[in-house]
Protein backbone atom coordinates (compact mmCIF):
# COMPACT_ATOMS: atom_id res chain seq x y z
CA UNK A 1 0.00 0.00 0.00
CA UNK A 2 2.76 2.17 0.42
CA UNK A 3 5.04 3.39 -2.23
CA UNK A 4 8.68 5.43 -2.33
CA UNK A 5 8.75 8.01 -4.82
CA UNK A 6 11.86 10.32 -3.69
CA UNK A 7 12.51 9.74 -8.00
CA UNK A 8 9.79 10.81 -8.72
CA UNK A 9 6.18 9.40 -9.66
CA UNK A 10 4.04 9.49 -12.55
CA UNK A 11 0.32 8.56 -12.43
CA UNK A 12 -2.22 7.84 -15.39
CA UNK A 13 -5.46 8.23 -15.48
CA UNK A 14 -7.91 5.16 -17.28
CA UNK A 15 -6.09 3.61 -19.87
CA UNK A 16 -10.02 1.80 -20.69
CA UNK A 17 -7.80 -0.63 -23.43
CA UNK A 18 -6.28 2.62 -25.45
CA UNK A 19 -3.47 1.05 -25.51
CA UNK A 20 -1.60 2.85 -28.62
CA UNK A 21 -2.49 5.80 -26.66
CA UNK A 22 -0.88 4.53 -23.51
CA UNK A 23 2.56 3.61 -25.21
CA UNK A 24 2.34 7.29 -26.51
CA UNK A 25 2.36 8.24 -23.06
CA UNK A 26 5.10 6.07 -21.91
CA UNK A 27 6.97 7.57 -24.63
CA UNK A 28 6.38 11.37 -23.70
CA UNK A 29 6.84 10.68 -19.94
CA UNK A 30 10.69 9.08 -21.28
CA UNK A 31 10.29 6.00 -20.33
CA UNK A 32 12.33 3.24 -22.82
CA UNK A 33 12.37 -0.54 -23.13
CA UNK A 34 14.87 -2.48 -21.52
CA UNK A 35 17.45 -5.10 -22.29
CA UNK A 36 14.24 -7.47 -21.36
CA UNK A 37 11.98 -5.18 -24.00
CA UNK A 38 10.25 -3.79 -20.33
CA UNK A 39 9.44 0.47 -20.01
CA UNK A 40 11.46 1.68 -17.19
CA UNK A 41 12.64 5.10 -16.71
CA UNK A 42 15.91 6.04 -16.69
CA UNK A 43 15.92 7.88 -13.17
CA UNK A 44 14.20 5.51 -11.51
CA UNK A 45 10.62 7.42 -11.55
CA UNK A 46 7.18 5.21 -10.38
CA UNK A 47 4.46 4.64 -12.41
CA UNK A 48 0.69 4.67 -11.26
CA UNK A 49 -1.81 3.48 -12.40
CA UNK A 50 -5.33 4.70 -11.73
CA UNK A 51 -7.28 1.09 -12.69
CA UNK A 52 -9.47 0.56 -15.45
CA UNK A 53 -6.94 -0.54 -17.75
CA UNK A 54 -9.71 -2.67 -19.60
CA UNK A 55 -12.72 -2.38 -21.13
CA UNK A 56 -14.72 -0.08 -23.38
CA UNK A 57 -11.98 -0.03 -25.51
CA UNK A 58 -10.13 -1.95 -28.25
CA UNK A 59 -6.74 -3.38 -26.84
CA UNK A 60 -8.03 -4.78 -23.43
CA UNK A 61 -5.58 -7.94 -23.26
CA UNK A 62 -2.69 -6.16 -24.42
CA UNK A 63 -2.83 -3.45 -21.93
CA UNK A 64 -3.71 -6.30 -19.29
CA UNK A 65 -0.72 -8.46 -20.44
CA UNK A 66 1.31 -4.95 -20.20
CA UNK A 67 0.84 -4.66 -16.83
CA UNK A 68 1.35 -8.61 -16.21
CA UNK A 69 4.78 -8.24 -17.44
CA UNK A 70 5.53 -4.95 -15.54
CA UNK A 71 3.58 -5.89 -12.57
CA UNK A 72 7.32 -5.59 -10.35
CA UNK A 73 8.20 -2.32 -11.99
CA UNK A 74 4.88 -0.64 -12.02
CA UNK A 75 1.34 -0.14 -9.71
CA UNK A 76 -1.66 -0.51 -10.43
CA UNK A 77 -4.87 0.00 -7.82
CA UNK A 78 -8.36 -2.25 -7.47
CA UNK A 79 -11.26 -0.76 -9.63
CA UNK A 80 -14.56 -1.11 -10.93
CA UNK A 81 -13.81 -2.28 -14.07
CA UNK A 82 -10.93 -4.18 -13.42
CA UNK A 83 -13.36 -5.52 -10.18
CA UNK A 84 -15.98 -7.19 -12.22
CA UNK A 85 -13.39 -8.68 -14.75
CA UNK A 86 -11.48 -10.02 -11.72
CA UNK A 87 -14.11 -11.98 -11.11
CA UNK A 88 -15.20 -13.25 -14.41
CA UNK A 89 -11.99 -14.31 -15.22
CA UNK A 90 -12.51 -16.13 -11.63
CA UNK A 91 -15.33 -18.07 -13.57
CA UNK A 92 -18.10 -16.12 -11.19
CA UNK A 93 -21.71 -15.41 -12.42
CA UNK A 94 -21.10 -11.08 -13.39
CA UNK A 95 -23.21 -9.22 -15.51
CA UNK A 96 -20.84 -8.02 -18.50
CA UNK A 97 -21.89 -4.40 -19.28
CA UNK A 98 -20.50 -0.63 -19.72
CA UNK A 99 -17.97 -2.18 -22.59
CA UNK A 100 -17.09 -5.22 -20.18
CA UNK A 101 -18.71 -7.55 -22.54
CA UNK A 102 -15.89 -6.19 -24.88
CA UNK A 103 -13.58 -7.93 -22.57
CA UNK A 104 -15.38 -11.26 -23.31
CA UNK A 105 -15.30 -11.08 -26.98
CA UNK A 106 -11.59 -10.57 -27.01
CA UNK A 107 -10.98 -13.42 -25.50
CA UNK A 108 -12.91 -15.34 -27.64
CA UNK A 109 -10.97 -14.25 -30.72
CA UNK A 110 -7.95 -15.10 -28.45
CA UNK A 111 -8.72 -18.60 -27.74
CA UNK A 112 -9.79 -19.11 -31.44
CA UNK A 113 -6.00 -18.13 -32.27
CA UNK A 114 -3.76 -19.42 -29.92
CA UNK A 115 -5.98 -22.46 -28.05
CA UNK A 116 -7.78 -23.26 -25.14
CA UNK A 117 -4.80 -23.87 -22.74
CA UNK A 118 -3.14 -20.85 -23.46
CA UNK A 119 -6.56 -19.24 -22.75
CA UNK A 120 -7.24 -20.79 -19.89
CA UNK A 121 -3.69 -19.82 -18.66
CA UNK A 122 -3.49 -16.57 -19.28
CA UNK A 123 -6.84 -15.78 -18.18
CA UNK A 124 -5.50 -17.33 -14.66
CA UNK A 125 -2.77 -14.96 -14.84
CA UNK A 126 -4.83 -11.71 -15.32
CA UNK A 127 -7.41 -13.04 -12.59
CA UNK A 128 -3.98 -13.82 -10.01
CA UNK A 129 -2.87 -10.15 -10.84
CA UNK A 130 -6.36 -8.25 -10.91
CA UNK A 131 -7.87 -10.03 -7.44
CA UNK A 132 -5.67 -8.94 -5.25
CA UNK A 133 -5.06 -5.45 -5.81
CA UNK A 134 -4.67 -2.48 -3.19
CA UNK A 135 -8.13 -0.12 -2.88
CA UNK A 136 -5.58 2.75 -2.68
CA UNK A 137 -1.91 3.41 -2.61
CA UNK A 138 0.16 6.21 0.26
CA UNK A 139 3.28 7.75 -1.65
CA UNK A 140 5.80 8.79 0.59
CA UNK A 141 8.95 11.37 -0.05
CA UNK A 142 11.85 10.90 1.98
CA UNK A 143 9.51 9.14 4.77
CA UNK A 144 6.49 11.40 4.36
CA UNK A 145 3.07 10.76 3.39
CA UNK A 146 2.54 13.02 0.83
CA UNK A 147 0.06 11.38 -2.11
CA UNK A 148 -2.98 9.08 -2.19
CA UNK A 149 -3.84 7.62 -5.24
CA UNK A 150 -7.29 6.12 -5.62
CA UNK A 151 -9.59 4.86 -8.51
CA UNK A 152 -13.07 6.57 -7.44
CA UNK A 153 -12.53 8.72 -4.43
CA UNK A 154 -11.82 8.14 -0.85
CA UNK A 155 -12.77 9.60 2.62
CA UNK A 156 -9.63 10.63 4.97
CA UNK A 157 -10.32 8.33 7.83
CA UNK A 158 -10.37 5.63 5.82
CA UNK A 159 -6.49 6.14 4.26
CA UNK A 160 -4.09 3.40 5.23
CA UNK A 161 -6.96 0.94 6.11
CA UNK A 162 -8.46 -1.75 4.40
CA UNK A 163 -12.24 -3.62 4.74
CA UNK A 164 -15.01 -4.42 2.12
CA UNK A 165 -16.49 -1.31 2.46
CA UNK A 166 -13.72 0.88 2.08
CA UNK A 167 -12.94 -1.24 -0.63
CA UNK A 168 -16.08 -0.42 -2.37
CA UNK A 169 -15.54 2.89 -1.92
CA UNK A 170 -12.36 3.11 -3.39
CA UNK A 171 -14.04 1.30 -6.49
CA UNK A 172 -17.31 3.38 -6.85
CA UNK A 173 -16.73 6.39 -5.39
CA UNK A 174 -19.99 7.73 -2.68
CA UNK A 175 -22.67 6.02 -4.48
CA UNK A 176 -26.49 6.62 -3.71
CA UNK A 177 -28.28 3.63 -5.82
CA UNK A 178 -29.17 4.38 -9.90
CA UNK A 179 -31.12 6.58 -11.67
CA UNK A 180 -33.86 5.08 -14.10
CA UNK A 181 -31.25 4.18 -16.71
CA UNK A 182 -29.57 2.18 -14.30
CA UNK A 183 -26.69 4.57 -14.34
CA UNK A 184 -25.41 4.90 -10.64
CA UNK A 185 -25.90 8.70 -8.87
CA UNK A 186 -22.71 9.76 -8.00
CA UNK A 187 -21.84 12.12 -4.57
CA UNK A 188 -19.09 14.59 -5.15
CA UNK A 189 -17.23 12.83 -2.16
CA UNK A 190 -14.20 15.46 -3.39
CA UNK A 191 -16.19 18.53 -1.75
CA UNK A 192 -16.18 17.14 1.41
CA UNK A 193 -12.97 16.20 1.49
CA UNK A 194 -10.82 17.91 4.10
CA UNK A 195 -6.96 16.49 4.30
CA UNK A 196 -3.32 16.67 4.29
CA UNK A 197 -2.71 14.66 1.29
CA UNK A 198 -3.27 15.04 -1.93
CA UNK A 199 -5.64 12.47 -3.32
CA UNK A 200 -5.22 11.82 -7.53
CA UNK A 201 -7.87 9.90 -8.70
CA UNK A 202 -9.88 8.87 -11.80
CA UNK A 203 -13.37 6.96 -12.69
CA UNK A 204 -15.37 9.94 -13.44
CA UNK A 205 -14.21 11.17 -16.42
CA UNK A 206 -14.02 15.22 -16.68
CA UNK A 207 -12.91 17.23 -19.60
CA UNK A 208 -10.14 18.73 -18.25
CA UNK A 209 -7.96 17.62 -14.73
CA UNK A 210 -11.09 18.40 -11.61
CA UNK A 211 -9.20 20.51 -8.92
CA UNK A 212 -11.06 20.42 -5.55
CA UNK A 213 -10.02 20.82 -1.91
CA UNK A 214 -6.68 19.24 -2.40
CA UNK A 215 -7.80 16.29 -4.72
CA UNK A 216 -7.15 16.26 -8.59
CA UNK A 217 -9.26 13.89 -11.16
CA UNK A 218 -6.98 12.64 -14.10
CA UNK A 219 -9.65 10.86 -16.25
CA UNK A 220 -10.17 12.92 -19.28
CA UNK A 221 -11.93 10.09 -21.21
CA UNK A 222 -9.77 8.74 -23.80
CA UNK A 223 -12.08 6.12 -24.53
CA UNK A 224 -14.83 8.58 -25.44
CA UNK A 225 -12.45 10.78 -27.39
CA UNK A 226 -11.14 12.49 -24.68
CA UNK A 227 -7.27 12.45 -23.71
CA UNK A 228 -5.11 10.21 -21.49
CA UNK A 229 -3.67 12.48 -18.27
CA UNK A 230 -0.90 11.56 -16.36
CA UNK A 231 0.07 13.98 -13.29
CA UNK A 232 3.48 14.30 -12.52
CA UNK A 233 5.46 14.48 -9.30
CA UNK A 234 7.43 16.32 -7.46
CA UNK A 235 6.72 19.01 -10.74
CA UNK A 236 3.25 19.42 -10.34
CA UNK A 237 2.33 18.89 -14.00
CA UNK A 238 0.26 17.16 -16.49
CA UNK A 239 0.63 15.27 -19.79
CA UNK A 240 -1.62 14.66 -22.10
CA UNK A 241 -2.39 12.27 -25.11
CA UNK A 242 -5.20 12.85 -27.78
CA UNK A 243 -7.36 9.84 -28.11
CA UNK A 244 -7.25 8.56 -32.34
CA UNK A 245 -10.88 8.64 -32.01
CA UNK A 246 -14.28 8.06 -29.69
CA UNK A 247 -13.80 4.10 -29.13
CA UNK A 248 -16.33 3.62 -26.87
CA UNK A 249 -19.39 5.29 -29.44
CA UNK A 250 -21.79 5.85 -26.65
CA UNK A 251 -24.79 7.74 -26.50
CA UNK A 252 -24.34 9.50 -23.44
CA UNK A 253 -20.64 10.10 -23.79
CA UNK A 254 -19.92 11.88 -20.30
CA UNK A 255 -17.38 14.55 -22.69
CA UNK A 256 -20.60 15.80 -24.33
CA UNK A 257 -23.16 16.24 -21.82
Amino acid sequence: MFINIDKGVDIVGDIHACFDEWLEMLDRLGYQKNEQGLYVHPKGRKMVSLGDVMSRGPKSIETMVFFLKHRHLMYMIDSNHGWKIARWLDGRKVQLKHGDEKVEEEFIEFERKNGKEKTVQLKKELRDMLINLPSHYILSEKGQPKLVCVHAGIREEFIGKESERIKNFCRYGDVAGVDQQGKPIRRDWYKQYKGDLLVVWGHDPKPEPLMVNNTINIDQGVVFGGKLTAYRYPENEFVFVDAKKDYAGVKDNPLKR
